[in-house]
This record gives structure tokens, C-alpha cells and sequence, in this order.
């Protein structure tokens, strides 16, 4: 046991700088290699998860949109038990409209709230900071 501990350490110490470096050098390289082709197993893995979830998402709102019309459907027939059928159409077509109509201003309304996409505030404090170092630069130079 203590030969071969001694073996392993003599080996060490009769190797150069040089040597000692280059082996280093080898292990590195292997060391990036082998964490890159870890991280592309890691990425390929979620990417998978990703795919399926973005495709389970999509089937969902494709479910959900049918289920909607069914329901349209559903109301459209339960207000024909008291009006003709095409009275029900239209009043139901017609709080969809209003419905979508709503729907479409607060979109508008947060899509310019959200245009530019250039942090102003964050800006506004940036220029701040330029006037008063440029302020106290003066200062520092009339001094």
C-alpha cells in the first residue's frame, strides 16, 4: 500500500514543470468538453420539455376555443326557447362584439403603455446621474 502511495507521489515529483503544465493543460480542455456536452444534453433535454409544453399549451387554447363556441352555441340555443333563433344569434353575436371591443381598448391602451420599449425611468435616472457628476466636475475644475 505504502509502495504504491509512494509510486504515485514519486511519479508526480519526477515529472517537469513543463510536463505537470501540459497534463494540466489536457485535463482542462477535457474538463470544458465534457461541461459543454453536459450543457448541450441539459439543453436538449429542456428543449424537449419545452417542445411538449408549448404544444400541449397550443392543443389546450385550441380546446378551450372549441369550448367557448360550444358554450356560444349552448347560449344561443337557450335564448332560442324564448326568441326566434336569429334574434338569439344576433343578441349573443352582439355581446361577443361588445366583449371583444373591450377587450381590443385595454390592449390598445397597454400596447402604447408599453411603446416605446425603452426603460424611461431608468433612463431619466441615468441622465440624472450625468448632470450631477458633470455639476460637480465644474465644481471640482472652478476650485
Amino acid at each position: 500500500m505504502s509502495d504504491t502511495a509512494g509510486r504515485g507521489s514519486t511519479a508526480v515529483e519526477d515529472r517537469s514543470i513543463a510536463q505537470l503544465i501540459q497534463d494540466l493543460s489536457e485535463q482542462m480542455r477535457r474538463l470544458v468538453r465534457d461541461e459543454l456536452r453536459l450543457a448541450t444534453e441539459e439543453l436538449k433535454q429542456k428543449g424537449r420539455h419545452a417542445g411538449l409544453g408549448a404544444g400541449l399549451a397550443g392543443f389546450a387554447g385550441i380546446t378551450a376555443f372549441f369550448g367557448a363556441a360550444v358554450l356560444i352555441a349552448a347560449a344561443v340555443l337557450g335564448l332560442a326557447l324564448v326568441l326566434p333563433g336569429w334574434a338569439a344569434a344576433v343578441i349573443i353575436g352582439g355581446a361577443l362584439l361588445v366583449v371583444a371591443g373591450i377587450a381590443g381598448l385595454v390592449g390598445t391602451r397597454q400596447l402604447k403603455a408599453a411603446v416605446p420599449p425603452i426603460p424611461e425611468e431608468a433612463a431619466a435616472g441615468v441622465q440624472k446621474d450625468v448632470e450631477i457628476v458633470k455639476q460637480r466636475g465644474h465644481g471640482n475644475a472652478r476650485a
